[in-house]
């Protein structure tokens, strides 16, 4: 087993190589991977140090699976060099996602769906993955009308730029600027670009990648998401119309029973999912379940992951380890 990890310089990537070693996921030879600027790099990984590899010699080397984690353009770019190379892309950018020819994946909800033949896989976004994780058993039990969904999203979403922003403003310190306001203090209605809809890129990613994974377009989302100063985790409050009318109860128990699904929902001693505690949790956490009393068939959730993980590097390592467990990767890739 040949692992890369393309993007292995940057947060999401420091993440991955947390992730493999944490869940066990064996490989027999690790590339590290990022652009020619950081080849010739060293990481430190399980007591052993790494040479960063640019991405044609990572091609050259046929990896049988490369998790990808360096942007856009770099995905559209290398990621069929990979596949053609024989390797399986699992891609976090979000270059594939809305591709009909590319699964867009949450191992627990479709990973089923994979065969020998999905050589570049989409990881959706990382605001979409914990709601449509916590989402999947009511949609299949009640059948989901609308989402009415906003987001209260880390600055590790951004990445390391706007860590170092947050950290400089706490501290009294000028430096680059991730964002065109000041963060710390302040809350950012604005994530990604602004379309001409008045609607950004990030919050039509919900809508149309919940759309996609849920094989439904009847499904409808509308989003606002918004930057704060935490690290941790992305927080979700989420209202769903059904259109089934539901039990408390047994939505409490339809979520317990979800795999990677965690419900903190004791209001009345102060139990209810932050993403302080979410950090460095692969699980989705869900809370403050109680019916929206203002219509029929309606239901309001707190939902937070932590970013970096179920969001992004668990959920792609997953798909990983979904890969191997059902004979996809090995045998079965191209020389």
């Amino acid at each position: 087993m040949k692992l890369a990890i393309v993007g292995a310089t940057g947060l999401v990537g420091g993440e991955m190589l947390k992730v493999v070693d944490e869940r066990g996921f064996h490989f027999d030879e690790l590339l590290l991977v990022a652009s020619e600027r950081s080849a010739g790099k060293k990481i430190s990984y399980k007591g052993k140090e790494y040479t960063v590899i640019g991405m044609a010699d990572a091609v050259a080397a046929k990896p049988d699976i490369a998790i990808f984690s360096a942007g856009g353009g770099t995905s559209l770019e290398w990621a069929p060099k990979f596949a053609e190379a024989g390797s399986f892309v699992i891609d976090n950018s979000s270059a594939w996602r809305m591709n009909p020819a590319n699964k867009l994946v949450v191992p627990e909800i479709n990973a089923k769906e994979l065969t020998k033949d999905d050589k570049i896989i989409a990881n959706p976004n990382c605001s979409t993955i914990q709601m449509v994780l916590a989402l999947a058993p009511l949609q299949a039990k009640y059948g989901i009308k609308r989402v009415v969904v906003s987001t209260y999203q880390s600055v590790t979403g951004t990445g390391k730029a706007a860590v170092d922003q947050l950290n400089n403003e706490r501290a009294g310190v000028e430096g680059d600027m991730a964002y065109p306001h000041k963060i710390d203090m302040n809350v950012l209605p604005h994530i990604d670009v602004f379309q001409d809809n008045g609607y950004t890129k990030e919050e039509l990613k919900m809508t149309n990648e919940t759309v996609k994974i849920f094989g439904d377009e009847d499904v409808k989302v509308t989003a606002t998401t918004v930057r704060l100063p935490v690290m941790g985790g992305h927080s979700e409050s989420v209202n769903v119309e059904f259109k089934n009318d539901f039990d408390l109860a047994e939505v409490r128990e339809l979520l317990a029973a979800t795999e990677g699904v965690i419900v903190e929902d004791d209001p009345k001693n102060n139990v209810y999912p932050m993403p302080l505690n979410a950090h460095g949790h692969d699980e989705v956490f869900v809370g403050r379940i109680r019916r929206d009393e203002s219509q029929a068939n309606t239901l309001n959730m707190w939902i937070v992951a932590d970013n970096l993980r179920k969001g992004a590097a668990t959920n792609a390592v997953q798909i990983a380890e979904f890969l191997v467990r059902e004979g996809l990767v090995g045998s079965t890739v191209e020389a």
